[in-house]
């Protein structure tokens, strides 16, 4: 392998590897890139050399030449809320994996909404991950009008080259019914977010769904934040208008929470069982123990990245719907 002079350069430039590694600077490139054709023995050679230098790729020149970066736009709202925490260190392990950078935009302030699209726009990003039913959907259609690919997490949406990842938000009613059936429930409730959340919206109707075919039906309080006071004032309102309530189910673990307190500092926690969705770390806490239905992060973010690579290759491929499995978690309150 040739090697540099005694003068150190300031910056490690790929030519500078090139002639270390005894390659054409066009080989450093592709060994630099993710499912580029380049043989293992060139490509060791190349990894040796850069490591041997301090090599590292220069992000800005590879976006001027190719017209697109390797840095991943993870667009959410409520970055504060547990289940989108967990979900996040999953997406950008999997992104890291894969070689890309995640660029993380809270989609919370709608005035920042236009400004964050832009600044992510001017990273030519090589494509977008929108978790939860919050941002608007608009910022999905500007990103794939400009074909850059989209893959949305819990969303649902009729948008043509944007792949789906939902987990199965009937599979989790299902459970919770069965559950709260067997352990004797007769007057059920139901908390949940906005009707115009997708996730509360479908988790609603299949838990309706299912408590009709067994003749039964369920008071229902929606929301207009997914916070736990929502969960404590959401009980409270359900007991006003079903005093013998005795089975919940709640459309987040958060809201399952607030209506568990509620329901323990008025010595209720016996006569209502209670179940949650998400699994988020702190429904294993001893002051909760919360039953719930678990969604498995790990799995919703390999596909959403597994979806946003093959949109990469192939924009114009067929769109993807995956649904992902969830669990029952039994704890105490259920």
């Amino acid at each position: 392998m040739k090697r540099m002079g005694k003068k150190e350069k300031k910056w490690i430039t790929a030519q500078d590897v090139a002639q270390a590694a005894g390659v054409s600077r066009a080989v450093v490139s592709r060994a630099f890139t993710s499912g580029s054709s380049v043989s293992e023995e060139k490509r060791k050679k190349v990894m040796i050399a850069a490591k041997e230098l301090g090599y590292q790729v220069n992000i800005i020149a590879r976006t001027m030449n190719t017209g697109r970066s390797n840095f991943v736009g993870i667009v959410t709202s409520g970055f504060e809320n547990a289940f989108r925490s967990k979900l996040l260190v999953p997406i950008v392990h999997q992104l890291a994996l894969k070689g890309f950078i995640a660029i993380l935009v809270n989609a919370d302030d709608p005035k920042q909404l236009d400004l964050s699209l832009r600044e992510l726009l001017s990273y030519h990003i090589a494509g977008i991950i929108m978790t939860s039913g919050t941002p608007p959907l608009y910022l999905a259609e500007e990103y794939v009008k400009k074909e850059i690919p989209v893959a949305l997490i819990n969303r649902c949406a009729d948008l043509k080259n944007a792949d789906q990842i939902i987990c199965d938000n009937y599979q989790g009613a299902k459970l919770a019914v069965e559950h709260l059936l067997s352990s004797g429930g007769t007057s059920f409730g139901f908390i949940g977010q906005s009707i115009k959340n997708s996730s509360t919206k479908q988790r609603y109707d299949a838990f309706q769904e299912i408590l009709s075919q067994h003749r039964l039906s369920a008071q229902v309080i929606f929301c207009l934040k997914d916070d736990y006071q929502s969960g404590w004032d959401g009980i409270a309102e359900l007991l006003k208008q079903q005093p013998l309530l005795n089975s919940l189910f709640c459309a987040t673990d958060i809201l399952a929470m607030g209506a568990l307190d509620y329901l323990k500092i008025h010595n209720l926690d016996k006569q209502v069982k209670v179940i949650g969705f998400d699994n988020i770390p702190a429904t294993a806490y001893a002051a909760y123990q919360l039953t719930t239905i678990e969604q498995n992060t790990e799995l919703l973010a390999f596909h959403a990245v597994e979806l946003l690579l093959k949109r990469m290759k192939n924009y114009h491929r067929t769109k993807e719907n995956r649904i992902v499995p969830v669990n029952l978690v039994i704890r105490k309150s259920a």
